[in-house]
């Protein structure tokens, strides 16, 4: 059943037309991304779908009883109100906790925050998961979600793509707007690309988008070949990376690897690794039995961890884990209560921070970074204007000499990041740096991190940019620990699940015997930390002989027995990393 129909819609503000007579149609159970770059229409799209707004010309059809909910990206709320005002219309907790559903919405999104707070006393990350669950608890036929994983963590993030599938399942339609690819990729049914005043339809999630796109780039001889050769870029690391994605039957797997074959891996790793070391020598972080604390809660306990030129990490953890705390640690912007933190003496560090930073709303575009530098010379030798670099970002035309304090919060961001690429750094550290940009510009951002040599450390709840330009994932794991995840973020959250089922068997159960727990631990904590060091360095191997046997394959793409025979080989490898990683997890526990 079509819960609403556009029919020939435009849209226009001043000179500019922004929708240009559109017609598409929405059935329930429909899960559709909508994806397009920052001020190219798509929330006027939407706004025009819901009744916010009025066409200038065509229609818009709605089912008479379709109940509409948005999730704007900023509330509404009373500030007097609770939090159990908000989402339940203030009755007890023996009331709506009775419903099951009801109950495990709220335990998800707000277990640790109390429903009796006045909500203009939440934090962002806190509001915004109580925006999400008044949506979800209002039983709407169409949810317009406009970014909602923005201040939730890759935790968060992974439930609520799991939850919206089940919405889906019983019939409630979405519209999505998000720059998290893989968060697009889990939930959407199509895609909606907005751009050049018009709306085009692919089916499929994220993945197989990007695969219609490129193809479509092909067929069509388009003159953008930057454009293009970043979506085969893209197209071929999707193809290869992580094995939860490539095992999705979401691709037409002989036109994707024909569309690749050629293409090369996002980035040389040992190339880059090399250009560090002559830009930082062999020393960058050596932390030695760190301990952070803020108050009374430990954030970083007795933490010795050695971070080398080159490395490119991701970081992950739940909101509060200290993960900013981490990065401001590194840069030395906040000192241990104990332990020490070593820096290279060649570090040339930049940090860009969660806040937007303070400029001259009179200055102009161009002018500010011109004042930084005017060329820049890249890992690969490559000289280029700071015009060019601005262009790759997204500021052309008239937007090189727009007034800072014109620029959209989006657009802040990219120029804030980009100023900070300018000064040359040789350490990196990033702190949720895909917020308010769309997916064109992080994909620029991507292929510019893909060329930059130096030690890169990221903070971000988009698993998809951290998967995509990080080599290995830590987590903080939220009792001072900072441990290594071979499996990247899928295991965290395979932990993080795990943990939340014996909490809940623990409570059911009774507590097991100390004296046996305490006699056993010390041996077995030895032969654990062993373990480790044996497993991690058997991982690192195994994973050298997967990406050598990626460039074999690469190589013999028209050499059918070759292929077959190296494919065989390559399972064979995979299995065993997966065994290597079941057995640190359970080390990893046991030391823990």
């Amino acid at each position: 059943m079509n819960l609403l129909n556009a029919s020939a819609i435009s849209k226009g503000y001043g000179t500019r037309t922004l929708l240009d007579r559109v017609s598409l149609g929405l059935a329930a159970g429909d899960v559709i991304g909508v994806v397009g770059r920052n001020g190219d229409g798509k929330s006027t799209l939407l706004d025009l779908l819901t009744g916010r707004r009025e066409p200038d010309s065509g229609t818009v059809t709605r089912t008479g009883s379709v109940s509409i909910g948005h999730l704007h990206q900023a509330d509404d709320f009373d500030s007097e109100s609770s939090v159990r005002d908000v989402i339940v219309g203030g009755r007890p907790d023996h009331v709506w906790a009775a419903d099951a559903v009801t109950r495990g919405i709220v335990e998800h999104l707000l277990g640790e925050v109390d429903l009796d707070a006045p909500v203009h006393r939440l934090s962002g990350g806190e509001r915004r998961r109580t925006a999400l669950v008044r949506l979800m608890l209002a039983g709407h036929d169409l949810v317009v979600l406009d970014e909602p994983t923005n201040h939730l963590d890759v935790e968060a993030v992974a439930w609520l793509a799991e939850h919206l599938r089940h919405l889906a399942a019983r019939g409630t339609a979405m519209l999505v707007v998000s720059h998290d690819r893989w968060f697009l990729d889990e939930i959407c049914t199509r895609i909606w690309e907005v751009h050049d005043a018009r709306v085009d339809a692919y089916e499929g999630g994220y993945a197989a988008y990007v695969l219609a796109r490129a193809e479509r780039a092909r067929q069509t001889a388009a003159s953008e070949e930057r454009r293009q050769n970043l979506l085969r870029k893209e197209l071929a690391w999707l193809r290869r990376g992580p094995p939860a994605r490539t095992s999705k039957p979401k691709f037409r797997i002989d036109a994707a690897n024909e569309l690749i074959a050629d293409e090369p891996p996002p980035r040389d790793r040992l190339a880059l690794e090399q250009f560090a070391v002559t830009r930082l020598g062999k020393d960058v972080f050596d932390l030695h039995s760190v301990r952070v604390s803020v108050g009374d809660r430990v954030l970083l306990d007795d933490l010795s961890w050695s971070i080398g030129p080159g490395q490119r990490i991701g970081l992950v953890g739940v909101n509060g884990a200290g993960k900013s705390t981490l990065l401001r640690l590194l840069a030395g912007e906040v000192e241990p209560d104990r332990g020490t933190v070593k820096r290279g003496r060649t570090l040339q560090l930049a940090h860009l921070t969660q806040d937007v930073v303070p400029v001259d709303p009179a200055d102009r575009v161009l002018e500010s970074v011109n004042r930084i530098r005017a060329r820049t010379t890249t890992a690969t030798g490559r000289e280029v204007s700071t015009t060019s670099l601005l262009e790759e970002f997204g500021f052309t035309g008239d937007k090189l000499t727009t007034r800072l304090g014109e620029l959209s919060g989006g657009e802040r961001r990219r120029l804030q990041l980009l100023s900070l690429l300018l000064t040359e750094p040789n350490v990196l550290l990033l702190d949720e740096p895909t917020n308010d940009l769309d997916i064109d510009t992080l994909t620029v951002i991507e292929d510019h991190l893909d060329r930059w040599g130096g030690t890169l450390l990221v903070v971000s709840h988009d698993r998809y940019f951290l998967e995509r330009v990080c080599d290995v994932t830590y987590a903080l794991m939220g009792d001072g620990r900072c441990v290594l995840l071979p499996g990247g973020v899928e295991q965290y959250l395979e932990h993080r699940r795990q943990r939340a089922q014996e909490t809940q068997q623990a409570g059911r159960s009774p507590a097991p015997d100390a004296t046996g727990a305490a006699r056993t631990s010390a041996a077995e904590r030895r032969q654990a930390t062993k373990d480790l060091a044996r497993i991690e360095s058997q991982l690192a191997r195994a994973q050298q002989e997967v990406e050598r046997l990626h460039e074999q394959m690469g190589e013999a793409a028209s050499d059918y027995p070759r292929l077959a025979a190296l494919t065989s080989e390559l399972q064979q490898v995979q299995a065993r990393v997966a065994e290597l990683e079941e057995a640190w997890l359970e080390a990893a526990e046991t030391v823990g």
